[in-house]
């Protein structure tokens, strides 16, 4: 979420001014540091309701600063504009040969059933 014209600090603010902040206790490895002070970091994004979630440092301060990056991710992402699939269709080339090979896999299937001869159909 840089922008050419605004230092990486003020557009990390203003994102931050947008979500609600959580910090909760991580759990997982990491023994009496990690389990001492709640320095996991949960971000919401209000208006569109995006939710991060940063747990793997120690300290709080780079947790909120990895959930930040992960959520400016997300937001570019949502932003991006898909280009719409554009149908296909199989060539007459393609088509004949399907079929061709359809009618050969018959044939061999044809000799291998018991009790069948040629004459029926």
């Amino acid at each position: 979420m840089k922008t050419p014209e605004e230092p990486p600090d003020e557009s990390a603010q203003k994102l931050l001014d947008e979500c609600d902040v959580t910090t909760f206790r991580a759990s997982g490895p990491g023994g009496q540091h990690r389990n001492r002070r709640e320095s996991a970091v949960r971000l919401v994004h209000r208006p569109t309701g995006i939710m991060v979630v940063a747990t793997e440092r120690r300290s709080q301060h780079q947790n909120k600063a990895v959930a930040l990056e992960r959520l400016a991710r997300k937001l570019v992402e949502k932003r991006r504009v898909r280009k719409p699939r554009v149908a296909t269709r199989a060539t007459r080339a393609a088509q004949q040969r399907r079929i061709r090979e359809k009618k050969q896999r018959a044939e061999v299937k044809k000799t291998r059933a018991p009790g069948r001869s040629e004459g029926e159909d």
